[in-house]
């Protein structure tokens, strides 16, 4: 199994602004449930902290293998979420790791 995190600090002039922005990448993220095949789980997590150098959101996800989260990257349903989300992010942070 791999495990897949990435975590993203995303734009907002205000916390309403940024809150919309978690909102719409949560969204987004979760309506891949069922679509990408080797795609075990998938889970969005927001910062409660509020430290200062926290990242906004993490995405924690499951892949069967190396080649489900190869095909993943590639995949039209994730293409498209990276699509909607564009702009959004002004920073992220990946790791990749077997299980």
């Amino acid at each position: 199994m791999i495990k897949h995190i990435v975590m993203w600090n995303l734009l907002g002039d205000s916390p309403e602004a940024k809150a919309q922005a978690i909102a719409q990448l949560k969204h987004s993220f979760e309506s891949l449930r069922g679509l990408v095949p080797g795609l075990l789980r998938l889970e969005i997590g927001v910062d409660s902290s509020g430290v200062d150098y926290a990242c906004d959101v993490v995405l924690y996800s499951e892949f069967e293998s190396q080649a489900a989260l190869n095909a993943y990257a590639v995949h039209p349903e994730h293409l498209r979420v990276k699509n909607e989300l564009e702009g959004l992010r002004i920073a992220r942070h990946q790791v990749d790791y077997s299980a």
